[in-house]
This record gives structure tokens, sequence and C-alpha cells, in this order.
């Protein structure tokens, strides 16, 4: 993990607790856990981190393992030692550091027969996601040394198995004050307030047996205080092991059917996207904790007997970990040339990701800027080539004055780019700040000035402005550059990365919005096919527009996941692995993790809306992309079962044909509704047949369209 140059003490380390990022145990990641306490810094201030063996210097391992080595039983460590401040960056999916002051709660569990490790689950304040740390105590030096002086010192009193969790515990002790809920005998709280500790108080405190005389009186006295009482039970469940939440879900449907509770979502729209909020808070804290994912029959009635053929393949997919730059490398030979295969080297982006270091590098493959039969002496060639038409190009307006003084229409397009460049990803550190003086006197944003990489990002889209005409700049397009230039950090390089991914997404920003609209009739198609009582009931709720999609399928779900999911989202999908359009699969996982909650809570077309522009940055991308493959393959065994079918004798189908309309409020405002709605399964000479738009699912070729004239832009 990267470190600042600041020193602070280490006043607690444990060697070998790991992140287990998959199911398999080859994917591991060693770390240890520590608390460091800053220069002066108070004990709200000591950082409770997790640093990878793998991101640590040799003598900060050293550091650390003498730490770790001296830790007596007591409550004190036999020497102290300085070590570089973990930084509060996040670098990675997994490493962390989060001052004690910020931190709501710890769930331990301990090793059990039925469990070989023992783990802790850390919840923050600001509910940043955190992974499990698994403590494997027997490969832990200290933990072994510990264990075998308490056999020595044996009492009937010492019954419980001594892990490394429990010398963790009693360190924090030390520093913040650390209480044990009564309710769940496994969660500890972090410096509770009192409000947190009347919500894990005992059973008969707690809001869930509340019955209906006592949510009367309180709905009288002030009816959102009830949201209040249940954002206790959230916050909770949000935090809770599933050891509780197994055992939650008959209270909290209790809750769910009290009638006024039902009454009070009917009175309040917002109120009722919160419980189903609530409600997915609960589902996704006890599937995150199941060994896999158990898949309901998405085929539906449709398909009627196929079911069975379909459902007989293992669906089971696994996530890998992220390509290291030695693994990159090896796919080389001396040349540069691919010692493996294009599909080899996509299939490992696909199910692992690239880590960091060599993203500015591989990108430049998946998005057409390298071939990938080039040489290295080849591609610096063409790097060579590539950064003088850059350069040439931004020449065309940076040395044309009339224009830049004359032009008025030029002079509006460049003012939308800055404009939009000064409202992208600002929370990123790369973009943050206005530290130098702004070059252009007349800009709206002379007096607050700019910084170097806000201005690379405008010059970059102002000359591909120029590079493509008849497409232009179009408001969306800066949210696309930004996550490549902060990679690749090289204007010339990003400049024309950005290209190649603009190839496939210029279809996205089409005045007549042809190109959105045929992804959201492939959504609407493939969510008729796969999740069919889902569309029944967005039928009902005058959402088969799909419009809750719409901003997410325009800018490949820049704004639903973090910054780090962004990066990984993108590298998989530009791998066309199984389709050119699997973004379209990743918004059906979506919608099939969120369906049960839909289905039962939301019941207009503006509480979908609400409830899906809510899940941004709280959706988890493994689960996510595990859950879009097995769908993509469920879909593909559907379609190859379908013209099975169509190939048999006497064959012949029964398929609803009433036509589909798009919500009535959108008749007349572009882009919203779905002109021309077609079945994803049509009824033809006794046969069914798949629907175009659904087939063009199946393909890996890239969709690039020629009519270039582009839309009027989204406000996000």
């Amino acid at each position: 993990m990267p470190s600042t140059s600041t020193r602070g003490t280490l006043l607690f380390a444990k060697s070998k607790v790991y992140v287990h990022p998959t199911s398999s145990a080859k994917d591991n990641i060693p770390g240890f856990i520590a608390l460091v306490r800053p220069p002066g810094g108070a004990d709200k201030d000591i950082l409770l981190a997790w640093v990878p063996e793998s991101q640590m210097r040799s003598d900060e391992v050293s550091a650390y393992t003498k730490v770790d080595l001296n830790m007596d039983d007591g409550l004190h460590a036999s020497l102290e030692v300085l070590v570089p401040m973990p930084s509060l960056t996040l670098i990675s999916s997994y490493a962390f550091a989060v001052p004690l002051h910020r931190v709501y709660s710890i769930m331990l569990r301990p090793p059990s027969l039925g469990w070989w490790w023992g783990s802790v689950i850390i919840h923050t304040r600001s509910e940043d996601v955190i992974p499990a740390l698994f403590f494997h105590d027997a490969e832990s030096q200290s933990t072994i040394m510990q264990q075998k002086m308490r056999n020595r010192k044996f009492t009937p009193q010492d019954g419980d198995l001594f892990w490394g969790g429990d010398q963790f515990m009693k360190y924090l002790r030390k520093y913040t004050i650390v209480e044990r809920s009564t309710f769940e005998q496994r969660l500890y709280l972090i410096n509770p307030d009192p409000d947190d500790l009347l919500s894990f108080s005992p059973p008969h405190a707690r809001v869930e047996t509340v019955n209906n005389e006592s949510l009367s009186k309180i709905i009288k006295d002030a009816r959102w205080n009830v949201l209040e009482r249940l954002a206790r039970v959230t916050r909770f469940s949000r935090r809770a092991a599933h050891e509780v939440i197994g055992n939650s879900p008959p209270a909290v449907r209790a809750m769910l059917n009290v009638p006024e509770v039902r009454q009070l979502g009917d009175d309040f729209d917002s109120a009722r996207v919160y419980l189903a909020k609530w409600a997915m808070s609960i589902s996704e804290e006890a599937e995150r904790n199941k060994t896999k994912i158990v898949w309901t029959d998405v085929v539906g009635d449709h398909i009627g007997s196929m079911a069975g053929d379909i459902l007989s393949v293992d669906d089971r997919v696994e996530r890998r970990n992220e390509v290291s730059r030695d693994e990159w490398k090896a796919f080389f030979d001396a040349s540069g040339r691919l010692r493996v295969t294009v599909s080899e080297v996509k299939e490992r982006v696909f199910h692992g990701g690239l880590s960091r270091d060599i993203r500015s590098e591989a990108w430049l493959f998946l998005l057409g800027v390298y071939p990938w039969d080039s040489s290295q002496l080849e591609r610096q060639s063409i790097m060579a080539a590539k950064r003088d038409e850059y350069f040439r190009l931004k020449r065309q307006w940076w040395d044309d004055i009339d224009r830049q003084e004359i032009d008025t229409l030029w002079k509006d397009q460049r003012n939308r780019i800055e404009k939009d460049v000064h409202r992208t990803d600002r929370n990123i550190p790369l973009f943050a700040g206005e530290d130098t003086p702004h070059p252009d006197p007349d800009s709206p944003f002379a007096n607050i000035g700019t910084n170097v990489h806000l201005e690379q990002l405008k010059d970059m889209l102002i000359t591909y402005n120029e590079y493509n005409k008849s497409l232009g700049y179009v408001q969306g397009m800066s949210d696309l550059l930004s996550p490549i230039y902060a990679v690749v950090q090289d204007d010339a390089v990003a400049f024309w990365a950005f290209v190649g991914f603009m190839n496939r997404m210029q279809r996205n920003f089409l005045r007549d919005q042809s190109g959105m609209h045929r992804q959201l009739l492939a959504l609407d198609n493939l969510v008729q096919l796969m999740e069919p009582q889902l569309y029944t009931h967005l039928e009902k709720a005058d959402s088969t527009n799909f419009f809750f999609m719409f901003r997410m399928l325009l800018v490949w779900f820049k704004r639903e996941f973090k910054w780090v999911g962004v990066l990984r989202l993108w590298e998989v999908l530009w791998t066309d692995y199984l389709s050119s359009q699997f973004v379209i699969f990743v918004g059906l996982a979506i919608l099939d993790k969120h369906k049960e909650v839909i289905m039962e809570h939301l019941e207009h077309f503006d509480e979908v809306l609400k409830y899906m522009n809510e899940l941004s940055k709280t959706i988890d991308l493994e689960d996510t992309l595990t859950r879009a493959e097995v769908l993509f393959y469920r879909f593909q065994r559907t379609v190859d079962a379908i013209d099975r079918k169509n190939k048999e004798p006497s064959n012949s189908a029964s398929f609803p044909t009433t036509p589909l309309t798009p919500h009535p409020s959108m008749n007349g405002q572009a882009g919203l509704g779905l002109p021309d709605k077609t079945l994803p399964l049509k009824p033809e000479a006794g046969k069914v047949i798949i629907s175009d738009v659904l087939r063009e699912l199946l393909s890996k070729e890239i969709i690039v369209v020629n009519d270039t004239i582009p839309m009027e832009g989204y406000e996000s």
C-alpha cells in the first residue's frame, strides 16, 4: 500500500490476515491488520488499517513483523516502532486505512468446526466498502506463539478458542470505547452514541417487535418518526453479519406488513422508496455472505418445456484475481508480440480485470490504438505517428485566431466543453482544485482559475470536435474521457484511446437517439424474455420505457459505480469477450438483483426512477458482473433452445401479441419512449422467432454507426 513520508507509531500489527476476493483460495491476498497513531494524534485519530504484503517495502514488512511478534497477551507492546503512515486515499479495491472515530461497528466471527478462519467485518459511519478480513491463524507466528503460551497456562475458564481476532479487540479497547451488543453477542459498537445503544438493545426494546398499537401512537405523534426508527433498523441491517440477518427476515416482513407502515407508504411516495431500499439492504447483507448465488428460473412460462434443458447446465461462474504486471508481460515474447491468443488475453481481463500499473498499456490494445499482432517496435512507430497527428489536429484550432475570436458557434462549443469539464469528476484528486491561473481572460472561469489536467481535458475535447466534425462534442463525452486520461495521463495517448472508445459509443450521442432507442429496446426485449414477472410489474408501473436505465447505458454506468469500479467495469466491457453489448446484461443483472424489491414496493414510474437513481455508488461490481455472465449464458441457451425447437416438425407456440406503448407522460419528448416496440418472441408460420435486437446481443462485433448527427446532450 503506498504510504506517505509522514511516520506514525505502530501500536498493533497482526500478520497473515487475508482478504478473500473470490471463492478460490488461489486468489486470497495476505496482509497485516494494524493500528497506527499519526504524529501528535489523539486516540480517535489512530488509523485502523489493512495493508497487503504485496504493496509493502521490505523494511515495512520487517517493522510490522517485529511489532507483531513482540505483542504480549496484555495491553501493551514491548517496543515502539515508527512506520510510514498508511494512505487514507483508496488505492486498490481492498487496502484501507480508517480513523477510529469513523468506525461504527465490528462484527466478529470466531473460527469454528464449520468455519476454519475467524473473521472481522468492519463498518464505517460513512458506509465505505471494506472487505471482510480473515485471520489465517495457522500461518501467523504471533498467534501460534500466543496459543502455545495459553495452552501452558490453561485453566477451565479459558475454554474458548484463542484466535487473532481476540488479540486485535484487546488492543482496540485500549484506544477507543467498545460496547458489545446485548442483542447480538458478536457485534461490537465502536464509541457508540445513545441512539446506537438503543438500536441494539434487547429484543423487548427493538423496533421490529413494536405492536400495532404502539406504532399507531408513534404515527399520531409524528408520522416521520416511524421512518427515523426504521432508519435505526436499516443502519443495523447494513452492519450486522449474516447470522443476524439470517434470523431477521421474519420480523422484517412482519414490520413491512403492519397496516400503519403500509399506510405511511401510501401517504408518502418517498417513504415507499425508502422502505424498498431498506428491504434491499437486508437482502444484500444476507446474499453477500452466501458461498454462491442461487438463481431462480429466469426462463419464464413462455419457454415451457424447454426450461429443463436450459437450466440443466451449471450456472456457477467464478471471478478471478486481476491480471498482474508479471502475468501481462508473460503474454508477450521478446519482440513484444503476443505469445498467446487474443481470446486468452481477453478472457483473463474479462474475468479478473487489470492491475492499475498495467492499465495505461493494456487499455491501448483494448481500445484499438495498438493492433494485437503488433511488435514493440511497431507500437512505438504507431504512437509516434499518432502523437504527431494529435498535435496537427490541435494546431488547427489552436493557431486559428480568427475562429477563436469571431466564430460564435465555435466559441459556444468551446464554452460548453469547458463548463462540462469543470464539473466532471472533481472529487478525484487529479481534477480537484484550481491552482493555476486561467490562460483565457475571457473564460467564464477566468476568476476561478483552473488546473493543468482540466485544461488537458478541455483541449482534448476541443480537438475531438475538430477530428469528428460530423458528431462534434456532446454533453456526456467528458465523463467518458476523464477516466482514460486519469489512467494514461498523456494527452496525445489519451486522445487516441478516447477516439477508440467513441467509435463504439458515438451511437449513444446521435440527435435522433436511434442508438439509445435500440439499446433500450434490446433491454426491453431481454427483460420480457428473461424476467417476465418483472416486466409485467414494470408495465403496471408505467416503466417499460426503461428511462431509468437511460443514463446508465449512455455513459456506461459512470455514475452508478465508484471510481475504481468504473475502471474495472469498462476494461471488462472493452474485451467484447462474450458480446460487444455485454453492457445490456450488466443492466439486466442490476434489475435481476433488485427485482423482488421493485415488484413488492414500487408501484409508479417516479418511484422506480427514484429508486434506480439512488442506487448510485452502492452497487457491488463483482456480484453484478457474475450475475450478468450467468444471465448471458442463460439467454444464449434460451435462444439455442428456441432455434432447436424451430427445426422440429409440427412445432408451434402461442405468445402474447399485445403491442407495448411508452409511458404516456413521455409523449413528444425525444429519447424517452421506445418507438416501434417489438416483442422478443414473434409467432411466424408456426414458429417462434427471436427478435433481431436480441440476436445482436450474441455478436462480438462492435456496432459502429455512420450517421453521426449529434443529440443535444443530457443533464446529469
